[in-house]
């Protein structure tokens, strides 16, 4: 008869690996989507916690009897597994809002459609930049590096070594501010071009006061809006592209800032 011996030590080993992959997962895109069913979410936790467990190779020693340093130690690995998330969540979010910023000017912000992300209304063109970036973000394999990310991180950060420094903030509010920065570069055409089209029906609206400019602005703004969206997806896709193939680096650096 096979006898199977668990040790608290294990258990705990175990759980703190569930927890950050968990706080992880559920930040990061596609994977915080509200129609994923829960079950499934944690299940798919569950088992990336199992693969990870023999890989990561954590020290027993680093365990503590101690309930309240435990509760602090579960607080950390959540506080880590969703500072990885919010990183990568950010890069989206810029996105996002280089849709928003071009479907304000084409018009379509009186038509929005339900977010499943965010559980709010969202413009249309800022959900089609979205799912546009998810499919750059397989096409790349980008979601390699945050599979590997969720490996590595428990050799840069150990259990306990959760460390909130001031160089830690500081690279978050540069990636916090990263997002305009983001967003003006993706959506920089079409937002152009929008803009020297108002200006033109401006110029046009006071050299012919009897037109009737609001009739022929908002047509105009969408088509020239979709047409320079249609015609720089391609420059969007090598830049996103470009983006998701350096967030390995991003990782690794806010890991170490992290663990320092």
């Amino acid at each position: 008869m096979i006898a199977l011996t668990i040790s608290l030590t294990q258990v705990q080993l175990f759980l703190f690996i569930f927890l950050r992959v968990s706080a992880m997962t559920l930040t990061v895109p596609v994977f915080d989507n509200q129609n994923i069913p829960v079950m499934f979410k944690i299940g798919f936790c569950f088992t990336m916690a199992l693969v990870l467990y023999p890989i990561v190779r954590l020290k027993p020693t680093l365990m503590t009897p101690s309930v309240i340093q435990f509760a602090v130690g579960v607080a950390g690995e959540i506080a880590i597994g969703t500072t990885i998330g919010f990183l990568i969540r950010l890069i989206f979010a810029g996105i996002q809002l280089a849709g928003e910023l071009a479907g304000f000017q084409m018009g379509f912000s009186i038509a929005n459609v339900f977010d499943p992300m965010s559980n709010n209304q969202s413009p249309i063109i800022s959900e089609l930049m979205y799912m546009f970036a998810i499919m750059i973000l397989l096409t790349v394999n980008a979601h390699h590096w945050i599979l590997r990310a969720a490996a590595e991180s428990f050799t840069i950060i150990p259990p306990f070594g959760f460390h909130a420094s001031g160089s830690l903030m500081t690279f978050l509010m540069d990636a916090v501010r990263n997002i305009f920065v983001l967003a003006i570069k993706i959506g920089a055409p079409v937002i152009a071009s929008l803009f020297l089209i108002s200006l033109g029906i401006g110029l046009v609206g006071r050299t012919v006061p009897q037109m009737n400019v609001f009739m022929v602005a908002t047509p105009l703004n969408i088509i020239v809006g979709l047409l320079f969206l249609s015609f720089s997806l391609p420059m969007m896709a090598a830049y996103m592209a470009h983006i998701f193939a350096g967030i390995g680096r991003e990782l690794v650096h806010v890991m170490k800032l992290i663990g320092h």
